[in-house]
């Protein structure tokens, strides 16, 4: 079953014009299942569309970094999104997705890039693409390497990027790693770089890669390349996937769930149609 009918309802050249939102606290939540996401980014990947397009997973960590309200509420202006890129912009996480049935009727599935990675990557596989990684640790480099030419033998892996936060805060350094990325010829870009580096760096240098979809999926590096355990799916079904992930790296993730998580959740609540 898919929440809208893709041959239909989309301008010449885009792949999300047709695609329904709901609003939270600013950012425009596309209404899709998997199935549709899945098929979005599979014909992004073989560059149908006239701009690549950049998947970004909305949960209360994206509500903390770029929501209305709570920019406000620093006295942060918002960043200037890329004009160069189309954005899909997918529920990620349980409250998200029943503030979206809440206003919207719809039953919305949360679709985290854990659990799209590796259906994606299957797609991608079968078309012969080839997907760049970058962030995470170079000790990863590897086995990320060895997950892909095991798992997905028809992919090719076109490199391994770890910049650490000087090279990614040097406009230099970005577009020269984007520059390596289209000199690779990458199709599909992992970008895993935590919220909210990952969208600003794809809306700056997102284009300069020539990839056709750039996927910001935090912790999936991890995920590949087996350093973190995903959660049960008892516990990702139950909405408890948060206190999994903070279980598993409470120094990391404390201030996230515990202190920045709370006023995001209330912004989404607030959020209206």
């Amino acid at each position: 079953m898919t929440l809208i009918d893709r041959a239909s309802g989309f301008l010449p050249g885009s792949l999300v014009s047709g695609i329904p939102t709901i609003d939270i606290d600013g950012t425009p939540v596309h209404v899709i299942d998997d199935e549709d996401a899945r098929g979005i980014i599979a014909d992004a990947a073989e560059h149908v569309s006239t701009k690549p397009l950049a998947v970004v997973s909305v949960n209360l960590d994206h509500v903390h970094h770029f929501g209305r309200s709570q920019l406000a509420a620093r006295h942060i202006d918002p960043d200037p999104v890329g004009e160069e890129l189309e954005w899909l912009n997918l529920v990620d996480g349980a409250p998200i997705a029943k503030q979206v049935r809440r206003v919207s009727g719809v039953p919305c599935p949360k679709l985290s890039g854990s659990d799209l990675i590796v259906p994606v990557l299957g797609d991608a596989d079968q078309h012969r693409l080839s997907v760049a990684v970058i962030g995470g640790m170079p000790e990863v480099t590897a086995t990320l390497a060895g997950r892909f030419e095991s798992d997905w033998p028809h992919l090719r892996f076109a490199g391994h990027w770890t910049p650490g936060r000087d090279e990614l805060a040097s406009p230099e350094a970005s577009a020269r790693i984007a520059a390596e990325m289209r000199e690779a010829g990458v199709d599909i870009v992992l970008v895993c770089l935590g919220k909210p580096r990952q969208e600003k760096w794809i809306a700056e240098y997102g284009a300069a890669t020539g990839a056709g979809v750039l996927l910001a999926f935090g912790a999936v590096v991890d995920f590949l390349a087996g350093r973190v355990s995903r959660a049960p799916s008892w516990v990702s079904d139950a909405g408890m996937e948060w206190a999994w992930r903070l279980m598993l790296e409470p120094k990391r993730l404390a201030r996230r769930y515990l202190i920045e998580g709370p006023p995001a959740y209330l912004a989404v609540r607030r959020s209206a149609a």
